[in-house]
């Protein structure tokens, strides 16, 4: 026969399993996180759709009889370091300003400087104190925070991507939205893989300056890399070893998706991800 105690539980579906006593909700970190950066990542969405939109909107009062002799009086080299050979072009012009230096620079700003001050730089100045000594185990500092990071340049590069699209559709460019997509996407990756080296140097040692040192050295360096390349007999090598030549030697606005460059990227980031687990979740913190 049934008891009272059998007849009051729930006849279907499991039981709502409550979290321990002391320990942090899932997503705690990544939430509190996320309101402490609302203010800046609004700023900043709005500084990168607008100055993306202010270039992009250029490619409809170019002259092209004028763009092509300023290209046609540039070093041949020179038009093909800095991508101007394709400048003629929609598809071209966007690759060349807005997916190819002015959203790198500034999504890299952003993205490296997070980085390096979400878990270095508040282990430095005590405000990461308080999570490591509450019921929140390390490993889930370490993903909450990076989860942050990439929500974050989630949030920023789809504002560039809205602007961009919006002014292809109202000036009629003759660029794909496949391509866009494919642009805004490449762009992620590589700011999330140099973002993310950045993050596994400061988790690693827990200092903000290792950190800010190791991801933009690595952009600085591949970057340089992707426009000496083309001036060199034997500069495929350089190519090879640049993560912006990984994101824009397919031609991701015009070609789509690079699967191997594109694919480069994403295993940065995922390594970079590992490491700063594997060595935060290790380190004498002093905590």
């Amino acid at each position: 026969m049934a008891t009272d105690t059998d007849r009051q539980q729930p006849e279907t579906g499991p039981a709502h399993v409550a979290p321990a006593p002391g320990v942090a909700p899932p997503g705690s970190v990544l939430r509190w996180a996320l309101r402490e950066q609302r203010r800046s990542l609004l700023l900043w969405s709005l500084a990168v759709a607008v100055v993306s939109g202010i270039y992009a909107s250029f490619f409809d009062v170019m002259d092209p009889s004028e763009m092509d002799a300023l290209i046609g009086s540039m070093p041949e080299g020179l038009v093909a370091a800095l991508g101007y050979d394709q400048l003629g072009s929609a598809a071209g012009f966007l690759e060349s300003t807005v997916y190819g230096l002015l959203g790198p620079i500034l999504l890299l700003v952003f993205g490296i400087t997070f980085a390096a001050r979400t878990l270095a730089g508040g282990e430095e100045d005590g405000s990461l104190e308080l999570e490591l000594t509450s019921a929140v185990s390390r490993r889930r500092v370490v993903l909450e925070r990076y989860a942050v990071l990439v929500v974050q340049l989630v949030v920023v590069v789809a504002a560039l991507s809205i602007v961009v699209v919006a002014l292809v559709v109202a000036i009629d460019m003759d660029v794909a939205l496949s391509g866009l997509f494919a642009g805004g996407l490449g762009l992620f990756l590589l700011v999330l893989a140099l973002s993310s080296l950045t993050f596994a140097a400061g988790a690693a040692t827990g200092r903000r300056v290792i950190g800010l040192v190791v991801g933009a050295g690595v952009a600085v360096v591949g970057y340089v890399a992707n426009a000496l390349a083309p001036l060199l007999d034997d500069g495929r090598w350089l190519e090879a070893i640049s993560p912006f030549a990984w994101y824009l030697d397919g031609d991701p606005l015009v070609e789509g998706i690079d699967v191997v460059g594109f694919g480069a990227l994403a295993l940065v980031a995922v390594v970079s991800l590992g490491v700063a687990v594997t060595t935060f979740d290790r380190r004498d913190l002093g905590v």
